[in-house]
């Protein structure tokens, strides 16, 4: 093989856990926020008359952050690939302690900031080495006004670790002990860690091992189910209770204000979604067809077509999944292709098909050295090379930001997956275009269909039952059965009706319902996805596409949602007219699935 299946750690931090390097980056960590606590306690802004002192403040918390970044990286790729080790619990505490006590200094600064007058602030914004993050002070000065006084907000802070994040490390705990049993088309009974059930569970060809593996998914799953509702419900009370202290309105006030995203925007794209979502009926009836399935169920909504015509299932080894990545990005971006190329030659990816790994894959930067590491799971299988895409699409992002402040890369989820999305289809049209049959075409096009399903349904059904479990988790206590009922609602209004067996457990077995540090981790990837619906279309219209669309990048830290679309692409997000024009292209792609596959019935 040209690429190893396995990441390169040791640049960040050489030898692993125990590496001397990192011992001494958490003490140094340690010292720097002592001294950032100290030097903002003892500032003085009437003395610091150059505001020398206020840039220095403004350099060390920006240091700080970068140094956590790369710590907390650390800690998560190591557990990431081995979460059945406990060795790495007390460091992943460690490293939570560290990002409390900086929260507590970091708080007192926004606070700071509300002590200049507008006239001043606006003079202190436009100094070397502010006007670069003007953006994010601004919005440190607004949070401030949420804050509670030092001794209320380092409390809440130091609950966290007890609160919060320990409920979401629990999580882990209890994923990390469930497997469940399969049996195979051999009649062979098969072993699965959860997360390699996972897997399957979108992947396997053969139908009714498939719904045999979501049943014992179901079951296994049902088996925690206890456990993961006392986790859900703590989770959703600390979250509700900070909320409340910091004066926010309901439960999405927060998480709109994370992805600096209004209310009308977000209304206007579920309104989409629902006006659309009828066009799905006919795809799922035509996939249902070709399955040889008489309903649809939950494993079914993303399965593979594998006997269709004289088409057989494409492979790739990792190598040739590579370099089609790297063919593809190139006709876009060349510096999006050379990334890529970086990324897979000098081991920043983590693709190994093993037990033991976290489900899912993830992207995350190394602030400190200005490189990434990603986490996948390379199968073979088309969809593989889609997933390493969107993961190097959220690198790339992250590397265009390396020579910018520390605060002018805090981009939020929403934009996130905006780049992601992007890089993943421009593999997703790669492959259709790419196709030899018709055969091979329909394959690619149900292939390509896997995000619009997840954008418009699988996705809604997870804010649906989110919304409504925070609803009634503000009234007390929410039991596994009524979570149950709660997502199989949601998921009976967001696939409208398509599903004849769904996955009532999906609560428990989605990590991302117990994700601490980003409260409804779910629309801003529908959004991310039409957005980038939108970027794709934009660059068939663009002379120099690859410049314009670092510009675009570049700004996703430093300003709102709402601005950057206005500037970039001339929209308004508040507008149906541009959520529309997604849906509109999924639309064609199922007609040409529905016209090129009626030849197969």
């Amino acid at each position: 093989m040209a690429y190893s299946l396995n990441w390169d750690l040791d640049p960040i931090y050489p030898g692993g856990i125990t590496s001397p390097e990192f011992a001494a980056k958490l003490t140094l960590l340690d010292e720097q926020i002592k001294q950032f606590a100290a030097d903002v306690t003892a500032y003085d802004r009437f003395t610091d008359t150059d505001f020398s002192q206020f840039i220095a403040l403004v350099d060390a918390a920006q240091t700080i952050r970068s140094g956590l970044g790369t710590v907390a990286l650390f800690v998560n790729a190591l557990y990431s690939a081995d979460y059945t080790n406990p060795v790495y619990r007390p460091y992943q505490t460690k490293v939570s302690q560290l990002d409390v006590a900086y929260q507590a200094p970091l708080n007192a600064f926004a606070k700071l900031l509300t002590s200049f007058d507008d006239d001043t602030f606006a003079k202190v914004l436009t100094l070397p080495g502010v006007n670069d993050v003007a953006f994010h002070l601004n919005e440190l000065r607004d949070d401030a006004s949420r804050l509670l006084d030092d001794r209320a907000e380092e409390l809440l802070n130091n609950l966290q670790l007890d609160g919060l994040q320990a409920w979401s490390e629990h999580y882990d705990t209890i994923s990390a002990g469930l497997s469940m049993t399969y049996t195979d088309e051999n009649g062979a009974e098969q072993a699965l860690s959860a997360g390699q059930a996972l897997n399957q569970l979108d992947g396997y060809p053969d139908n009714t091992v498939r719904a045999n593996i979501m049943a014992n998914y179901e079951k296994m799953w049902g088996t925690a189910e206890n456990l993961a509702a006392d986790t859900i419900n703590h989770l959703a009370g600390s979250r509700l209770t900070e909320q409340h202290a910091h004066g926010y309105a309901d439960h999405l006030e927060q998480p709109l204000e994370l992805n600096r995203m209004s209310r009308a925007t977000l209304d206007a794209m579920w309104q989409m979604v629902d006006d659309n979502k009828h066009m799905f009926k006919a795809y799922f009836d035509r996939k249902k067809a070709l399955l040889g399935l008489d309903e649809i169920g939950w494993q079914d909504q993303v399965a593979p077509i594998t006997n269709l015509g004289d088409y057989q299932p494409t492979t790739l080894t990792y190598d040739e999944a590579a370099a089609f990545v790297i063919k593809n990005f190139g006709k876009y971006s060349p510096k999006m292709a050379a990334f890529a190329q970086h990324a897979f030659e000098n081991q920043w990816i983590e693709a190994e098909d093993r037990p033991g790994k976290t489900p899912g894959a993830w992207m995350e930067s190394v602030p400190d050295i200005h490189e990434s590491r990603i986490i996948t799971t390379f199968t073979g299988s088309v969809n593989d090379a889609a997933t390493i895409a969107h993961e190097i699409g959220h690198g790339f992002h992250s590397s265009v930001l390396t020579d910018l402040p520390v605060w002018r890369d805090g981009y939020a989820m929403n934009v996130a997956e905006t780049a992601s999305t992007f890089a993943e289809m421009l593999i997703a049209n790669a492959n259709v275009q790419a196709a030899k049959t018709d055969a091979e075409k329909v394959v690619l096009l149900d292939a390509k269909m896997t995000n619009p399903i997840a954008m418009f349904l699988n996705i809604h059904a997870r804010f649906i039952f989110e919304d409504n479990f925070y609803k009634e988790r503000a009234n007390g206590f929410v039991p596994a059965a009524r979570l149950n009922e709660l997502m199989d609602n949601a998921q009976q209004v967001a696939f409208d009706g398509i599903l004849d067996k769904r996955h009532p457990h999906f609560w428990a077995s989605k990590l991302h319902f117990f994700i601490d540090d980003v409260p409804f981790y779910n629309f801003p990837y529908t959004f991310g996805y039409l957005f980038s619906q939108s970027i794709y279309a934009w660059a068939q219209t663009q002379a120099n596409f690859e410049e314009a669309y670092i510009a675009l990048l570049r700004d996703t830290a430093n300003m709102s949602t709402e601005e950057l679309a206005q500037k970039h692409l001339g929209v308004d997000l508040t507008k149906p007219d541009f959520w529309q024009a997604g849906a509109d292209l999924v639309k064609k792609d199922i007609d040409e699935f529905l016209a090129l596959s009626e030849q197969f019935i």
